[in-house]
């Protein structure tokens, strides 16, 4: 891995912020032709609780994690502004914070544990593999998915030195759109009130500053891994279909492919692709658990596929 700089720039932290401990399937031909086969029998089944004996996605179950998830979400809520995304955007959209191969990201993610999700607290990797493998089982074929699974959650090395250390609020956790009003659906929606846009006229109405069917593409979302990724993997010239892209920069977007919410913004290529998301998410979620992956015996496989989709070295 090569350091491209070792200061990073002041990029307007908001002041104040607290300390947080650190289905059946009908066939679909999607995205230039990719097929999205039947689900088998013999595939991956998702369980009915994560490694912490609980319901998956539940934020009020009592756990050790839950305490620290929903203060982690009050943070976020209350410091996840347009203006705060804006910033964001145009200093990482740079890519100047380092050069490496997207396993190296990979393995830079050994010792990142989010903060964000009540389901896991292994570090990364094994959730990356966990997911990739899952996919894999029941589609083999499509080995773009794979790595899809591999990659998604790879933004999340912006809580690296390297990459600023920023604080978890502002690399994990469920994502959703600023500029327009915070819809119900997202968890913990009570700690908006404290968001400076939750009271600004040009940003409380359903449609915002947006027009109905603007894209996807043309709404800013709260600052976090998934829209980094994307940025990275879109900047560094990938052959990953849209439909990958997509789900890299949306998978957090639980309001969306979860609630049904904010559809209203969606054109037609979003519908299309969040078909694929949908499916994705199956895996995302529910291969959370504590079976551990050998890593050195499925490395070859994900490094093939590196390698036809990615260059060598990507700037980040």
């Amino acid at each position: 891995m090569t350091i491209l700089i070792e200061q990073q720039p002041d990029l307007g932290f908001p002041v104040g912020e607290k300390n947080i401990p650190r289905d059946t399937i009908n066939e679909l031909v999607l995205d230039g032709g990719f097929v999205m086969p039947k689900t088998t029998s013999d595939g991956f089944e998702a369980p009915e609780i994560n490694s912490f004996g609980h319901s998956f996605r539940d934020y009020n179950a009592e756990s050790e994690r839950q305490k620290t998830v929903e203060e982690f979400y009050r943070v976020n809520h209350i410091n996840q502004t347009y203006d705060f995304v804006k910033r964001m955007r145009e200093g990482y959209a740079k890519l100047d914070k380092a050069e490496m191969s997207i396993w190296e990201c990979c393995e830079l993610l050994n010792d990142v544990v989010d903060d964000s999700d009540p389901d896991l607290d292994e570090p990364q990797i094994e959730h990356l593999l966990q997911t990739a493998e899952a996919i894999r089982k029941d589609y083999p074929n499509e080995d773009w998915l794979h790595l899809t699974g591999l990659i998604h959650d790879l933004g999340k090395v912006l809580l690296h030195p390297t990459f600023g250390e920023l604080p978890q609020w502002a690399v994990v956790g469920d994502t959703f759109p600023l500029g327009c009003a915070f819809d119900e659906s997202i968890v913990h929606h009570k700690y908006f009130k404290d968001n400076p846009d939750h009271s600004n006229p040009s940003y409380s109405t359903k449609n915002g500053i947006y027009e109905e069917g603007c894209g996807l593409e043309n709404v800013v979302m709260s600052w976090g891994h998934d829209d980094y990724m994307y940025l990275v993997a879109k900047e560094n010239g990938t052959t990953l279909p849209p439909a990958a892209l997509f789900t890299i920069r949306y998978h957090s977007f639980y309001p969306l492919h979860r609630a049904g919410a904010y559809t209203h913004l969606m054109n037609e290529e979003d519908h299309e692709s969040l078909k694929w998301l949908k499916v994705f998410n199956k895996y995302d979620l529910y291969s959370k658990s504590k079976v551990r992956i050998d890593v050195e015996k499925v490395k070859p496989y994900y490094l093939s596929l590196i390698e036809k989709y990615f260059p060598a070295k990507l700037r980040w």
